[in-house]
């Protein structure tokens, strides 16, 4: 019996597998190996890490978090998590079953992007959704949002700061008359015409007209959903965000579950890497508390 189990093995689980280690508790780390940010080359923002390849951080921060005697990984997809007497039994995908006190979920969410042709591709290396992980890289060129939800108005007000921006409106929402003169007083440019492609070695957009607007990088919106069907078939409760839902977690951590706790991107409403690992060394505390206190 594990007194941790933790689904997920990016930087919030292994941040919160690193409190529950070094307090000497028996942890297991299941992590099926799809980070978020897997698709760009680089993080920035993140302490003593700015500008390293975002594997590599993972992978070292794997290495040291393996050093303890007291934590185990299995590289595996965790499918199903159930409530037992005196805690939960975990089973994988290869038909393994473990047994731990607490949980902590960390499986982190799934992108869905928009249907542009050719944004696919430069997800994480010329589109991006987090201006503080990306924005000064562009070195002050020319910026676009692309327009997914109403919460582009954020991201387009954000922007200017790095850049002069476009806003390509794409019939996702229409600014009223004041949200145009906040624009306008942020010197941001409206398109309303469709953006049909994403093209070139940046991310330069294609309007309906076949006119091109070339820029230097490209931020947009996408809809957000659970990595794992675990919270919802846990009965975690969920709370909405802007770009979707996420695990509703109380000011320790912990979910409407009794001993199951959340953290990362599946509980936070905005991620990046240096929030995730907060996030998870806070959580990995918290769980390290139930234990005692409870």
């Amino acid at each position: 019996m594990h007194e941790v189990i933790i689904i997920g093995g990016s930087y919030a689980g292994i941040s919160a597998g690193m409190q529950l280690a070094r307090a000497r508790r028996k942890v297991l780390v299941i992590d099926a190996g799809n980070r978020r940010n897997r698709f760009a080359d680089h993080s920035h923002g993140f302490l003593g890490q700015d500008g390293r390849s975002p594997a590599l951080i993972a992978r070292e921060a794997r290495e040291q978090l393996l050093v303890y005697p007291t934590v185990q990984w299995h590289e595996q997809l965790a499918v199903t998590a159930t409530k037992t007497g005196d805690g939960f039994v975990v089973t994988t995908a290869d038909g393994q079953q473990y047994g731990g006190l607490r949980l902590i979920l960390a499986g982190g969410v799934i992108d869905e992007l928009p249907a542009v042709a050719g944004l696919q591709e430069r997800w994480g290396r010329s589109v991006f959704h987090c201006p503080y992980c990306h924005g000064y890289e562009l070195d002050g060129g020319p910026i676009g949002v692309l327009a997914a939800a109403p919460v582009a108005m954020h991201h387009a007000m954000m922007l200017p700061d790095w850049g002069p921006t476009t806003l390509f409106l794409n019939g996702a929402f229409a600014p009223d008359d004041a949200q145009l003169a906040q624009l306008r007083r942020r010197g941001v440019q409206v398109e309303h015409e469709a953006v049909v492609a994403l093209s070139g070695e940046r991310a330069d957009v294609t309007l309906v007209s076949g006119r091109v607007v070339e820029l230097a990088g490209l931020f947009t919106q996408p809809r957000t959903q659970m990595a794992s069907p675990l919270p919802e078939a846990l009965g975690c409760a969920f709370e909405d965000g802007p770009m979707g839902r996420f695990i509703k977690v109380d000011a320790l951590r912990e979910t409407s579950v009794p001993g199951v706790f959340a953290c990362g991107d599946a509980a936070v409403a905005a991620g990046n890497v240096a929030i995730a690992v907060g996030d998870g060394a806070r959580t990995g505390a918290a769980a390290h508390h139930s234990l005692i206190f409870r």
